[in-house]
């Protein structure tokens, strides 16, 4: 039983990642958590001036938000209902975040969907804020839909890494049973000036394939050190419909991310992207 959480704020780009997932994993018996934060919206309320007032806020938009999520609820019924899909919805207090980290935690969560429209809603910027936080920082793989995505069957997934770190077996099974749902194949992305692999990026390569056997999957070499030319090259020249990266100490994502270039990655990806942590957990 898979169990995937989907934090929304009620747009149509995070119902759209509703839709994604829904379409991603239709073969797979899934728990599917919807879950809405609302502390920004209380406390930002022009309405509060005293701690009973905030309290009384609190409660009407935790009564609302209910509401909006049997909506999504009902909507989710209505545009395919799946017997092997289970759907609960959750309205935590508190800031997204916090109150996905906390859920991952709680429910052993395997991935995270969230719709992302870019900084600001920014057409030009595929991730915002809230998706890089996740990104960031929980301990779960995160699956990011751009606003209005409508192809909901990649067939080729690009998959950069360096090899210099090991993998998760669990979120190897995740991208492999994903991938073979889908008939799709795999390109896994070395970009390096050096061809030739260290003993410890030969077996990481080793795991990564054996856990991929399943799979349609290729071994790609991109001569040079700039994964971001890399990456964005593929896109363009090989019809990558989907992108995979993990997320970890020394990885090309962790890079990506702090030095803020993943924004300038973001301004030539508008197709789904799959981040894989390889964080304590």
């Amino acid at each position: 039983m898979r169990k995937i959480l989907i934090p929304i704020d009620f747009s149509e780009c995070s119902f759209n990642a509703i839709r994604y997932a829904m379409e991603l994993f239709k073969y797979d018996r899934s728990e599917v958590y919807i879950l809405h934060a609302y502390a920004d919206e209380v406390y930002e309320d022009k309405a509060v001036l005293d701690r009973t007032g905030l309290e009384e806020v609190k409660k009407n938009i935790h009564q609302h938000t209910l509401q909006e999520l049997d909506r999504v609820l009902e909507r989710m019924d209505r545009l395919a209902p799946n017997p092997r899909h289970h759907f609960h919805s959750k309205a935590v207090f508190g800031v997204m975040i916090d109150a996905v980290n906390d859920f991952i935690e709680a429910e052993n969560i395997d991935l995270v969907v969230m719709g992302t429209e870019g900084a600001a809603r920014d057409k030009a910027i595929t991730f915002g804020s809230q998706t890089l936080q996740v990104i960031k920082y929980v301990k779960c793989p995160v699956l990011a839909v751009p606003a209005c995505f409508k192809d909901f069957n990649p067939k080729h997934i690009l998959f950069p890494t360096d090899y210099l770190v090991p993998y998760v077996k669990r979120e190897l099974k995740l991208l492999s049973t994903l991938v073979k749902n889908l008939a799709a194949r795999i390109s896994l992305l070395h970009v390096s000036k050096f061809e030739k692999l260290s003993f410890r990026q030969e077996d990481n390569q080793t795991f990564l394939l054996d856990c991929l056997k399943e799979n349609n999957s290729a071994v790609k070499h991109f001569d040079g050190d700039d994964v971001m030319m890399a990456i964005n090259h593929y896109l363009k020249e090989e019809q990558i419909d989907f992108l995979v990266m993990v997320n970890t100490r020394h990885s090309y994502l962790e890079n990506l991310l702090v030095t803020s270039k993943i924004d300038t990655l973001g301004l030539q990806i508008s197709i789904p992207f799959l981040v894989l942590q390889n964080l304590p957990r």
